[in-house]
């Protein structure tokens, strides 16, 4: 599986080789790579090594944004729905989904949900509904490989409500289905509780501040929690540790 080639203290191997040696030999192969590394094969090679193999080939960073107000408006609708897939060998971003979704029942934005999230009234007007919007998630999913029963993905997310409450609670008031993929998830809270020993208390601003992480973007932009969700995913995951579902299929 490893071969040397050519002149002494040279190392050939493929990408593809080291995940499989990796996969097989486990976290005993960060002595082997480490020794290479300090043979010339790069401080990249070291660096993947440097990620435990994961239970999963994707994961699928999700963080809905939706209709608020004080008090709270009933019902709450996703306005914004945001999805990054990330190579579970390397925790990068290979694809992204993205679009807004056109309220129902409050197609009104107020105030209060425009300050919080940064959703102005035109970026929502004449988008799609929800339901449109799940048909084209499923046609991204397939277009991604994701519905290969051989491919293992999980949805990721900060906290149990977006898939737990919000989108089963959307769904069950329009009548629509819930796709089995979206039934069961990693909550990206309990994960850095795991890892870190304490609970992020304030979602995000916490897990960056305990992993001294640069917070990306606006909060509550879906798009950007996502970015952040996928950025202490790989800071934990170079820490070693290895992603576990955290949900209960419903």
């Amino acid at each position: 599986m490893v071969a040397a080639l050519g002149r002494p203290g040279t190392v050939r191997l493929s990408l593809d080789s080291l995940w499989k040696a990796r996969t097989v030999l486990g976290s005993s192969l960060s002595i082997t790579v480490k020794t290479l590394a300090t043979h010339g094969f790069g401080v990249a090679m070291a660096a993947m090594a440097a990620i435990p193999p994961q239970r999963y080939h994707y994961f699928l960073v999700l963080d809905f944004e939706a209709t608020c107000d004080k008090p709270q408006i009933h019902p709450q609708e996703i306005i914004e729905f945001p999805i990054l897939k990330l190579n579970g060998q390397t925790m990068e971003i290979e694809s992204t989904f993205h679009m807004y979704v056109q309220p129902a029942v409050h197609p009104q934005l107020t105030p209060f949900c425009t300050e919080l999230t940064g959703i102005i009234q035109g970026m929502v007007d004449g988008q799609p509904s929800l339901q449109q919007v799940l048909e084209r998630v499923d046609e991204w999913m397939a277009k991604e490989g994701l519905l290969d029963p051989s491919v293992k993905s999980i949805f990721v997310t900060c906290g149990d409500w977006d898939l737990k409450v919000m989108l089963p609670g959307q769904c069950h008031y329009l009548g629509l289905p819930v796709a089995d993929y979206f039934k069961q998830w990693i909550n990206l809270k309990k994960a850095y509780s795991f890892a870190m020993g304490s609970w992020p208390k304030n979602g995000l601003l916490d897990m960056n501040k305990g992993l001294n992480l640069q917070h990306i973007g606006r909060p509550h932009s879906g798009i950007d929690d996502c970015k952040n969700i996928a950025n202490i995913m790989k800071t934990l995951a170079h820490r070693g540790f290895i992603f576990k579902q955290t949900s209960k299929p419903f």
